[in-house]
């Protein structure tokens, strides 16, 4: 049983917006556009939807407080590792509330090898990801949304969905 964790007041005033919706499951027909974000990463680098045409990229939603949040990492870390050469990206946004500081040495301590960047009000509006994190959104190479999953998920899960959207033409 997955175990998910209230993101709070930003989840409420999504979901009082109308603002959370279903995004369509893999082997649907029609998918929407993923929508052009600009953020900048722990590193100093602005990164944006157009850096990753022709991949498929996961943005996950976390934090460092979430318990399910923290239990997913090692298998992203691995994964990312592992297929970033074959097309794999992972970009963790974060929730927190706290500085770039605090959260780079959260990261440095958990070995996260993928970009992390705080999660803008403008990629929260525009991604949807729910009122619970964690929450990730799986975008293939053509840059449409076909998935999103609220919950941890496993390295297992992430592969089978990878997989699928690499061998896709």
């Amino acid at each position: 049983m997955n175990r998910m964790i209230p993101v709070g007041a930003l989840a409420l005033a999504l979901l009082l917006s109308g603002a959370i919706g279903l995004s369509p499951a893999l082997g649907q027909e029609s998918y929407s556009d993923a929508p052009s974000f600009r953020v900048t990463d722990l590193k100093g680098k602005t990164i944006s939807l157009s850096d990753y045409k022709g991949k498929v990229l996961f943005l996950n939603f976390w934090a460092t407080w979430c318990p399910p949040c923290r239990a997913e990492i090692p298998d992203f870390v691995e994964a990312y590792n592992q297929y970033k050469d074959k097309g794999m990206v992972i970009i963790g946004l974060s929730v927190d509330q706290m500085s770039a500081e605090d959260l780079l040495s959260f990261v440095a301590g958990h070995k996260m090898s993928y970009p992390i960047a705080f999660a803008t009000q403008d990629v929260i509006e525009d991604y949807k990801p729910g009122n619970y994190i964690p929450s990730t959104i799986f975008i293939d190479k053509q840059g449409q949304i076909r998935h999103k999953k609220v919950g941890a998920i496993s390295k297992e899960e992430l592969l089978k969905v990878f997989d699928q959207l690499v061998n896709e033409k």
